[in-house]
């Protein structure tokens, strides 16, 4: 299938560059590309484009409690047996885990960077295997998922365990629904997939389970102040956009749209 959209980056503004390069890089394995001062770039593997900026700001101040932003950014892995590898990979290195789910669509590890951004690493399952309501509607669930069978399933060690991994959607704390859902059909192109999962909803392109997934669940009053800490800027790229543009989004930080190419 043609792909007309993709989320290529995720920026995130940490008080801590050391220590937040240590954790992505030792701990989740992700490659360095390069690195100032105040920025780091980090990719899935040597010789990648970088995907993911931490831009260091030990003065920023944490974002309010009743903020939106960002709930998880999601990197999505090449295959089962890569998911699997990358989790032994992560155990080894005492990555500490926030949960474990299998969604029908997708199996997902959850975990949280040391100032508390969420992060899921997923692998999918085939499309002819999602679960799909008798309304015509994807049916994602939250299950347990079998830890122990997903690390005896995986591939071997490599040098980079995150290598052909790429963003796969950016799930965020909205303030209002009906709202942000507008924003992101106009801004990204993409449509609902789901809208039966409680406070949530779940948007795509291209026949995707979701490239953007948005919930109420923690009661969101304001955008995310900015200059605070999290999520500093999110890119997508997407087709029949004749150029490059900022804007920001309805949760406080700034989405930047690029042309696919």
């Amino acid at each position: 299938m043609p792909i007309s959209l993709q989320l290529t980056s995720v920026q995130l503004r940490v008080p801590d560059l050391a220590r937040s390069v240590v954790f992505y890089t030792e701990q989740l394995g992700f490659a360095p590309v390069r690195q100032s001062a105040d920025t780091a770039e980090l990719a899935p593997a040597a010789g990648a484009p970088a995907i993911l900026t931490l831009t260091g700001d030990r003065h920023a101040p944490a974002a309010p409690r009743d903020a939106a932003g960002l709930f998880h950014a999601a990197l999505l892995l090449p295959s089962r047996a890569d998911l699997g590898a990358w989790l032994r990979h992560a155990a080894k290195r005492r990555a500490e885990f926030d949960g474990f789910s299998d969604h029908g669509v997708s199996e997902a590890i959850y975990l949280s960077d040391p100032d508390g951004n969420g992060l899921e690493f997923y692998a999918d399952r085939p499309r002819a295997a999602w679960p799909f309501a008798a309304s015509g509607e994807l049916a994602m669930t939250t299950a347990a998922l079998d830890g122990p069978a997903l690390v005896a399933d995986g591939g071997p060690a490599k040098p980079f365990p995150l290598a052909g991994a790429r963003w796969g959607h950016l799930h965020l704390r909205a303030i209002d629904l009906p709202r942000s859902e507008a924003f992101y059909r106009e801004a990204l192109g993409v449509e609902i997939t789901q809208r039966s999962y409680p406070g949530a909803r779940f948007m795509a392109a291209d026949g995707y389970h979701h490239h953007v997934a948005l919930n109420t669940w923690s009661a969101s009053r304001r955008p995310q102040p900015e200059g605070t800490l999290g999520l500093a800027s999110a890119t997508f790229a997407r087709t029949h956009l004749a150029a490059a543009k900022k804007i920001t989004t309805p949760e406080g930080y700034v989405l930047a749209l690029e042309p696919l190419r």
